[in-house]
């Protein structure tokens, strides 16, 4: 006579071991990376190692820099670069035809966060501002070294964004989010060019004959340093060019995910037409949503503080998102039923 462990046994031989596979995916997911691109895989693991110690600091030092904390500004940076990284390695696998061109993409990426988080966390160390601050020929050359580091990041998506272009052998969805990711992800880059632009009482000092210390700021209609969100620093008292940049640097992150979760394997009701619309109209929802951060933060309005106008430009860009989104959905749910 079967006992009923055995029986269990029998009908589940692999129930103990479906935790452990789940438990250790985050780690085969590493090793797959690993194996794609070892320089970008170890330099997102070494800022996740960064983002640790960031922690610690903030925790045991209470400076303040720029009116934030101290270790807040490097652990933003570790999370967004070490996500940019491992991004980035998965948008290179589709370079395999071109391996020279993706080494390539591959260095300057490298070199250039590389840089960006290095001296980030050298000015933390010394105590000064690392964006803006021209107080000294020491300061002045960072920040520029911190520009040629950001301006190799942007030159390197830029170009995958344009190989990209030319890739047809995978999931047509899929294929679409990653441009519309990256180039939704380029244009909220550029929004940091904009935050380079000195200020009218920057320029009033400059025409004087003078070098003011800081040059450029994030916030509009307030001073940089202000009352902000909790650990992201986002101005709740004036515009914040800051919001818009973020969010659209991790299209690259959010857009890339949709194509994925909409494969043909998983919603195999829906055309590849179909599934191809829903990519466009999220990602062009997306890329709108970008913009009316960006247009509120140039009017001085603070995030948390929307007027009539930016309540409307939102609800009309969900709204119709939402709408297009729905219809396609029930299309493809009375096209499965007839």
């Amino acid at each position: 006579m079967v006992s009923t462990s055995q029986t269990t046994e029998k009908i589940h031989p692999h129930h103990e071991s479906l935790p452990q596979r789940e438990g250790f995916q985050l780690f085969r997911w590493l090793r797959k990376g690993w194996a794609l691109n070892k320089s970008l895989t170890m330099l997102g693991l070494m800022l996740v190692i960064t983002l640790l110690a960031t922690c610690v600091g903030l925790l045991v030092e209470h400076r303040v820099i720029a009116g934030a904390p101290a270790w807040a500004k490097p652990a933003k940076f570790a999370i967004s670069f070490s996500f940019y990284c491992f991004t980035f390695v998965w948008l290179l696998s589709y370079l395999q035809r071109w391996k020279k061109t993706a080494m390539t993409l591959t260095i300057i990426t490298f070199v250039g966060v590389f840089i960006d988080m290095a001296l980030i966390v050298l000015q933390v160390f010394r105590g000064v501002q690392s964006h803006f601050n021209v107080a000294t020929p020491f300061d002045d050359m960072v920040y520029r070294i911190m520009g040629l580091g950001s301006t190799m990041i942007f030159i390197a998506s830029l170009v995958t964004g344009i190989f990209l272009l030319f890739k047809r052998n995978i999931d047509l969805a899929l294929i679409w989010s990653l441009r519309l990711g990256l180039v939704i992800m380029i244009l909220g880059m550029s929004v940091g060019f904009l935050m380079t632009q000195a200020t009218q009482e920057q320029l009033a000092v400059f025409t004087a004959g003078q070098m003011p210390p800081i040059f450029g700021a994030h916030s509009v209609g307030v001073p940089d340093g202000g009352p902000g969100l909790p650990f992201l620093g986002w101005s709740t008292t004036g515009g914040d060019l800051r919001i818009a940049h973020f969010v659209g640097l991790h299209a690259l992150q959010v857009l890339p995910f949709l194509g994925w979760f909409l494969s043909a394997q998983r919603f195999p009701r829906f055309s590849t037409r179909q599934r191809i619309a829903l990519v466009w109209i999220i990602g062009l929802g997306y890329a709108g949503l970008v913009g009316s951060l960006l247009w509120q933060a140039l009017r001085g309005q603070s995030l948390i503080a929307p007027d009539g106008l930016t309540w409307l430009t939102w609800g009309l860009i969900i709204g119709v998102t939402l709408i297009l989104s729905g219809a396609i959905i029930l299309r493809a749910r009375l096209s499965k039923i007839q």
